[in-house]
């Protein structure tokens, strides 16, 4: 007879669940009837193989992956064009190497500079132009202007140890800032000149996130194929005393860039 008072055993946790690390695609992507397409099997052992690999290094090219795996070049070439979206592979010269892990920019009110400096990178930015002209009426609201009061547009192409990974797009009043076309040295930490020379100090601020593709002339700036997806990101910003401040558009490569948050209670 059953003992009333047993606690009933938990079932047995599925094998997969055992086996896979955490956050890793459930199953390994792999359909419960068990059929997936030829490219994707080349995927999975081509990804095994980055891991012996490490940062840096050469990939076979795609004939000798072809004949190690046994499979034609276009199934190799598909599976190769999957790894290098996601960041797992990236082109060096004629061949493919090794990508490294990608950039964590924490989705706060630190600035890029701080965010990469943060994971032993260089942080750098290039500057694509600096112009001063009067503020159209979709923007007054959104940087504490009047239509018509001068504004400056700073585009800046950004760089972690050289490597072009984003483009960013910052409006701010020139009121607000009125010498940064003298005072700002363009290559550094934007945040840093509002706090440090102007006592500018961020309070809070609005951002949206989405995908996009690049257009023509910023993939031509970040270095990368039109098809590669992009993560966009809107930010507004107020100081402390909740004043608007500047309007951000910044994207980052998709394939270098992850984001990070720290959720609390409402």
């Amino acid at each position: 007879m059953d003992n009333p008072n047993s606690v009933p055993a938990s079932p047995p946790l599925p094998a997969h669940l055992l086996e896979q690390a955490p956050g890793a695609p459930i199953r390994s992507g792999i359909p419960e009837h068990g059929r997936i397409p030829k490219y994707y099997a080349v995927k999975a052992r081509i990804a095994g193989l980055i891991e012996e690999l490490g940062d840096g290094q050469a990939l076979p090219t795609e004939r000798d992956l072809a004949e190690r795996y046994e499979v034609a070049r276009e199934t190799v070439r598909q599976a190769l064009r999957e790894l290098l979206l996601e960041g797992r592979l990236r082109r060096q010269g004629r061949g493919t190497v090794v990508a490294g892990p990608k950039l964590e920019q924490p989705l706060s009110l630190a600035s890029y500079t701080e965010g990469v400096r943060r994971q032993g990178r260089t942080p750098g930015r290039n500057l694509i132009s600096l112009d001063r002209f009067p503020c159209p009426v979709a923007l007054a609201a959104e940087i504490d202007a009047e239509p018509g009061e001068p504004v400056w547009h700073m585009e800046r192409v950004l760089l972690a140890d050289d490597e072009r990974v984003g483009l960013e797009s910052t409006y701010v009043s020139v009121a607000r800032v009125p010498r940064l076309d003298a005072d700002f040295e363009p290559d550094s930490s934007f945040y840093a000149y509002l706090r440090d020379s102007l006592g500018i100090a961020f309070g809070d601020a609005d951002e949206r996130i989405e995908t996009v593709l690049a257009t023509p002339r910023e993939a031509l700036l970040i270095g990368t194929p039109p098809a590669l997806p992009m993560l966009l990101i809107h930010r507004l910003s107020r100081d402390t005393e909740g004043r608007p401040l500047e309007r951000v558009r910044t994207l980052y490569r998709g394939d270098r860039f992850s984001f990070t948050t720290h959720l609390g209670r409402s």
